[in-house]
C-alpha cells in the first residue's frame, strides 16, 4: 500500500530507488561494579575508546574528498572539539575512579547530566549542539564495545539505493561521499541543521525532519524521493511511478542546461550585470567554485582553522591559507571574514563560559576587540597574503561605528608594522562589515561612512529580527525570509548602500536560493555570494529576468505588512 511521508525538501530534485536503512539500534548501556583493583584497567579502557575515535574523527577529516561539503570540515572539528573537552573525555574518568562503574555507565552518566543541561537552554543555537554531543557520545559507546563505526553505513548496495536513517553525523556523511547512494531522507534535522547544510551541497535530492521514517520504510522498498516538495513516497503503484519518472527526466534535463549556461555572463534580460561569488570553508573549495562559473569568493570564513586546533593558529599557517585562496583565485575578488567563533562555534582553546546567551554574547567582532593578540596576528597574516590577489577583509556582527573605528585603528597599526618591517601588502586593501543584527540595519547609512562595502548575513538578521531559533521545532516555521519585516529591512540596507556609491553584497541562505533571486534583484542586490553548488541554479534566474519589469510587485511587496499578501506577491514574480 503506498504511504506518502511530508518532510523538509532540501532541494536536488527527484530520486527513484530501493531502501536502505542505516542501523540505528540503541546501545544498551549495563551498570556493574568494579573491584578496586579493577578501576586501572577500566580506566585504560575508556582512555583507548577516546583515542579510537579521535583517531576515526581525524582520519575521515583527512579523508575528506576535494568536492566534499565546504562545511563538512568545520562539522568534524566542532565533533574533534567536543570530544577532547573535558566534560567527555575527562570527567567519566572521575566517575569512574569515585563510584568504581564500568566506562560505559560513567559516559551514560555524563552524558545525561549533558543533556538535562541542554534541555533547560531556549538559547537558538545551543540546541544543534546537543545532537552533536549525542553523536560524539555514540561514537564513544561504540568504541568501548568494539564494534565497527562505519558498519552501519558502509555495506553493498544497489546503484539506486536510497539511504533512510534516523540522523546523519557528519562523520556519516565524509563516508557517504564514498557511497552510490542516489538520495537520503533522515527522521529529524531543521532546514539549517549540519545534515541539511551537507545535503544542500551535496545537491542530492534529499528530504528531512519525516519523524518516522527509519520505522515506516521497509528494507529494499520502492521509494520515491521529492527533494523539490518534501515528499517521500514508499511502494508507489505504476501510475504515481511512471508521472514520477517522468518529473525525473524533466529534472534531468534542467540540471543539463544548466551546464550550457556555465560560461555566460550573468547580466539580466534588461541588461543588468550581476557578480556571482562562492562562499568557501578551505582553499581547495575554490577549485568547485572555479568550476561552477563563480567569479570571485564573496565569503571564506576563516573559522575552520581556528576550530581544527588545540590552540590558536599562527601567522604563518593564516597567511598560507590566505595566500593559497588568493593565488587559486588569480586576481578575482577574495572576501575574506575575521575570525565568527562564539554561538555554535568554539574552539578548544577558548575558556568554558557560562554565557546564558552566547549568541547574544561575546561573538564575531566583539570577541576579536576583546583577543586583540588574536585579532592583530589575523591581520599580519591577512595583510601579508594581500600581496597575492585581491583580497578584502570583511568583519562579523558589527553592531556600532565604535567597532568598525577600532577595526581600522588595529588595521593601520599592523600596517605601520608591516612597512617598517618591508613586507608587502595591499595598501589600499577594502574593509567591509556584515549586517546581520538589526542595529546594524537600522544604521547602516552611518557605518557606511567608514566602511569599503558591506555584506548582508541574511542568516543572523532574520533570526535576530523576528525572534526565531531555526533550529528549534517548535518554532522554527517562523523563520520567514519573505516576512514584511524582512524584506523593509533588505530594502532599506540595499538602498542606502546604492545611494552612497558603495558596494553592498549578500552571502547569507536567501542568495543561494533561486526562488529568491528576482526579489532581490528587484530590491536593486547586484552582488550574491552562495555555495557553490547553487552558482548555476541562481545564474540561470538572472538570465532570465526583467528587472525593469519587476518594479510594481516589488513596490507593492515592500509597502505591504501582510504576509499572506507578500508572498501572494512573490508568487507573481515568476509568472
Amino acid at each position: 500500500m503506498s504511504l506518502t511521508l511530508h518532510g523538509i525538501g532540501i532541494g536536488g530534485g527527484i530520486a527513484i530507488g530501493h531502501a536502505h536503512l542505516m542501523s540505528h539500534t540503541d546501545i544498551e548501556i549495563a551498570q556493574y561494579l568494579l573491584d578496586d583493583a579493577e578501576v586501572p584497567a577500566e580506566l585504560t579502557r575508556f582512555d583507548d575508546a577516546i583515542r579510537i575515535t579521535r583517531k576515526e574523527l581525524e582520519m575521515l577529516w583527512g579523508s575528506i574528498p576535494e568536492n566534499a561539503p565546504t562545511e563538512l570540515g568545520a562539522f568534524l572539528s566542532l565533533h574533534l572539539m567536543l570530544l577532547n573537552d573535558h566534560t567527555l573525555s575527562k570527567e567519566p574518568r572521575e566517575l569512574i575512579e569515585t563510584q568504581r562503574c564500568n566506562a560505559e555507565w560513567a559516559l551514560k552518566q555524563q552524558l545525561d547530566t549533558l543533556l538535562a543541561q541542554f534541555d533547560e537552554i531556549e538559547e537558538e543555537y545551543l540546541r544543534e549542539r546537543r545532537t552533536d554531543v549525542i553523536q560524539v557520545a555514540e561514537r564513544i559507546f561504540k568504541a568501548l564495545a568494539g564494534h565497527d563505526p562505519a558498519a552501519h553505513l558502509l555495506v553493498s548496495q544497489a546503484r539506486d539505493s536510497i539511504l533512510v536513517a534516523h540522523d546523519l553525523s557528519p562523520a556519516d556523511m565524509v563516508l557517504f561521499k564514498d557511497t552510490s547512494y542516489v538520495a537520503f531522507v533522515t527522521d529529524v534535522g531543521g532546514p539549517t541543521s549540519h545534515t541539511a547544510i551537507l545535503a544542500r551541497s551535496l545537491d542530492l535530492p534529499s528530504v528531512l525532519a519525516l519523524k518516522h521514517a527509519r520505522g515506516l520504510i521497509r528494507e529494499g522498498e520502492m521509494v520515491i524521493v521529492d527533494g523539490v516538495n518534501g515528499f517521500v513516497i514508499v511502494d508507489p503503484d505504476e501510475l504515481i511511478l511512471a508521472e514520477y519518472r517522468t518529473r525525473q527526466q524533466e529534472w534531468l534535463l534542467k540540471q543539463s542546461a544548466l551546464q550550457d549556461i556555465r560560461a555566460s555572463v550573468p547580466v539580466t534580460r534588461d541588461g543588468v550585470e550581476v557578480e556571482l561569488f562562492a562562499n568557501i570553508e578551505l582553499p581547495e573549495d575554490t577549485t568547485l567554485a572555479l568550476a561552477n562559473g563563480a567569479t570571485g569568493v564573496g565569503l571564506f570564513r576563516s573559522e575552520f582553522l581556528f576550530l581544527k586546533e588545540e590552540a590558536l593558529p599562527g601567522e604563518e599557517e593564516q597567511f598560507e591559507a590566505y595566500k593559497a585562496v588568493a593565488e587559486n583565485m588569480a586576481g578575482m575578488p577574495v572576501i575574506i571574514r575575521t575570525v565568527d567563533l562564539g554561538k555554535d562555534k568554539i574552539a578548544t582553546w577558548q575558556e568554558d563560559t557560562d554565557a546564558p546567551n552566547p549568541a547574544l554574547g561575546l561573538t564575531g567582532i566583539r570577541l576579536c576587540m576583546a583577543e586583540p593578540s588574536m585579532f592583530r596576528t589575523q591581520l599580519h597574516a591577512l595583510l601579508r597574503a594581500s600581496a597575492f590577489g585581491k583580497i578584502k577583509l570583511l568583519i562579523p556582527m558589527i553592531s556600532t561605528i565604535a567597532e568598525v573605528k577600532q577595526t581600522r585603528r588595529h588595521l593601520e597599526e599592523v600596517k605601520a608594522q608591516l612597512r617598517a618591517e618591508g613586507i608587502a601588502f595591499d595598501e589600499a586593501i577594502e574593509l567591509g562589515g556584515m549586517i546581520e543584527v538589526p542595529a546594524a540595519a537600522l544604521t547602516v547609512r552611518g557605518l557606511l561612512k567608514h566602511l569599503d562595502f558591506i555584506s548582508i548575513g541574511t542568516n543572523d538578521l532574520i533570526q535576530y529580527s523576528l525572534a526565531v531559533d531555526r533550529n528549534d521545532d517548535a518554532v522554527s516555521h517562523l523563520y520567514d525570509p519573505l516576512h514584511p519585516a524582512v524584506v523593509k529591512l533588505l530594502s532599506l540596507i540595499i538602498d542606502t548602500a546604492n545611494a552612497v556609491g558603495k558596494p553592498v553584497s549578500m552571502c547569507g541562505e536567501m542568495a543561494g536560493d533561486p526562488a529568491l533571486t528576482r526579489l532581490l534583484l528587484g530590491l536593486g542586490l547586484r552582488r550574491f555570494s552562495m555555495l557553490p553548488a547553487q552558482l548555476l541554479k541562481v545564474k540561470q534566474q538572472v538570465l532570465g529576468t526583467d528587472v525593469a519589469a519587476l518594479s510594481p510587485l516589488i513596490e507593492a511587496m515592500c509597502e505591504t505588512s501582510d504576509s499572506d499578501e507578500l508572498r501572494a506577491l512573490a508568487a507573481q514574480l515568476d509568472s
